[in-house]
């Protein structure tokens, strides 16, 4: 216990530390806790320590643990690629999906919602590095994405999501952080109410994600330590 909590003091020092060095205020960054792998008690280990943001990355491992994670304040994102056979678990867990990489997967979300009379807010992911390998919409494509999920009665866009070029320099990340700003801001000039939302940045560049305007920092890592190579249920 002593540790996640530590680490979690950590974590939210070095948030604190760069929004005031960059003019902002602290409260504007939130920290997605990024659990996967973690069983269900260092879930709430991290819960006892304060932490009230988690984030999952395949349904079928959330399946099994957030029933066990007794602690109803929590709130559940999904950062991780939907497949479409996985919809109707994940609408069912999570409070946010931040991985909408299709029109598809968008409209399906939406008619499951519809079923179970719940709105649920969502990001765009962005593949913002262009990678082929990457899921995330193209940064040519944003606008009709946008137009096709504000469309949707039971979606609520809230911001867009993006995981940049893996690099062990965290600045190398900065110029694709940058890309995502403008992106959202070429959303939000066609818009009569903006989005407020930025997910990017993870335990190896939330500094600089800060530094670019991120709002949503996803940390895992430097939170829970080494993941192991099957999840922990």
């Amino acid at each position: 216990m002593q540790g996640i909590e530590n680490n979690l003091k950590g974590v939210e020092e070095i948030i604190r530390e760069t929004a005031l060095s960059c003019g902002r205020d602290p409260a504007s960054v939130k920290l997605l806790a990024v659990s996967k792998t973690f069983p269900a008690e260092i879930v709430e280990q991290a819960f006892r320590a304060g932490q009230r943001l988690f984030g999952e990355t395949r349904v079928q491992e959330a399946v099994v643990k957030i029933p066990l994670v007794h602690a109803d304040e929590i709130r559940w994102h999904l950062v991780g690629h939907l497949q479409t056979n996985k919809i109707k678990q994940a609408v069912q867990l999570f409070d946010v999906i931040e991985s909408i990489d299709s029109e598809k997967v968008a409209r399906k979300i939406d008619q499951y919602c519809s079923k179970l009379n719940k709105v649920m807010p969502v990001f765009i992911q962005i593949n913002v590095g262009e990678e082929p390998q990457k899921f995330g919409i193209e940064p040519t494509q944003i606008h009709e994405v946008v137009r096709e999920i504000d469309a949707l009665p039971n979606l609520e866009l809230q911001g867009l999501m993006a995981i940049p070029p893996y690099s062990v320099d965290p600045e190398a990340s900065r110029p694709y952080f940058r890309r995502m700003v403008k992106l959202l801001t070429q959303v939000n000039a066609a818009r009569t109410s903006p989005l407020q939302e930025l997910s990017m940045g993870m335990s190896s560049d939330f500094r600089v994600a800060i530094e670019e305007g991120s709002t949503i920092v996803r940390v895992g890592t430097s939170i829970f330590g080494a993941r192991s190579r099957v999840p922990a249920l």
